[in-house]
């Protein structure tokens, strides 16, 4: 577990976790919740870079995605935006983490309040949510 000051001016919650932390924004994950077709998943991305739709419902097997409303995202997750994490969601969901979390040896993940972000292993992270593990980014 990492803690730092979340500085409520902030609103780039991802790139702020990875100045106060130290590391680079292409270790620090994202957890995004995505309508695909006619159901909800998560997806996991780098906070440098976006989320691909068609890649990732591409990934699901889903005609299409298209990022979740606010309301849908914290009533699914438990957490409010910019600290959803993918451990302890309201809800069981499909989870799809970026190929990219393959690189490095430690990836850092919301621990579902902003300004406390979990390090762990993303085969660990890929174990513990039996995730799908595809490039979704773009």
């Amino acid at each position: 577990m990492h803690e730092f000051r979340h500085d409520p001016t902030v609103t780039n919650y991802g790139l702020e976790a990875a100045q106060q932390l130290n590391v680079e924004p292409s270790q620090v994950f994202k957890t995004l919740i995505w309508q695909i077709d006619d159901h909800y998943c998560v997806g996991i991305v780098p906070v440098s870079v976006s989320t691909a739709p068609k890649k990732l419902a591409a990934a699901t097997g889903a005609r299409r995605a298209q990022l979740a409303d606010t309301v849908a995202a914290e009533r699914l997750s438990g957490s409010v935006v910019g600290a959803i994490s993918p451990l302890g969601l309201r809800r069981r969901l499909r989870v799809v983490i970026d190929s990219s979390a393959l690189d490095h040896d430690e990836i850092y993940i919301s621990a579902g309040r902003r300004g406390l972000e979990i390090a762990l292993s993303p085969h660990d992270l890929i174990a513990l949510m039996d995730a799908t593990v595809a490039s979704i980014s773009s």
